[in-house]
């Protein structure tokens, strides 16, 4: 099964579910910070999108509330995003790896990280 497509909202709600753990639709709204709460129902309404998207489930039930926990990783999610990127540039990386670098945006030990992995996949290409 395909990866689902999250929105921004949906992000907020699995990051939480990623760096939390299980948790219910009350503790999901509560990780919001005051200034930018959500209603409670509006909480609720993204969550069970998400469960229908298959990219959370329910793990157990305490009185009336769900315990939700996330079934994507993290890693997958965020591999789906770049890959959406990627296409809206026509397939071409090259763009956005220029950008990121000329932006500044890479903090030093990002672009040491960077060039392992390009020295990495340049021994990798090399025939022996």
């Amino acid at each position: 099964m395909p990866l689902p497509k999250l929105t921004r909202l949906e992000l907020q709600i699995m990051e939480t579910l990623w760096s939390r753990g299980p948790c219910s639709i009350r503790e999901l709204l509560e990780a919001f910070p005051r200034d930018e709460r959500l209603a409670y129902t509006t909480v609720q309404t993204v969550v069970y999108r998400l469960e229908a998207k298959r990219a959370i489930r329910r793990t157990s039930k305490f009185g009336n509330a769900h315990v939700f926990e996330a079934v994507v990783s993290r890693d997958s999610a965020q591999h789906r995003m770049i890959d959406d990127l990627v296409a809206l540039f026509g397939g071409r990386r090259l763009p956005i790896v220029t950008h990121l670098i000329e932006s500044g945006k890479l903090t030093p030990e990002e672009l040491r990280e960077a060039r392992s992995a390009l020295r990495k996949a340049t021994k990798q290409e090399k025939p022996e």
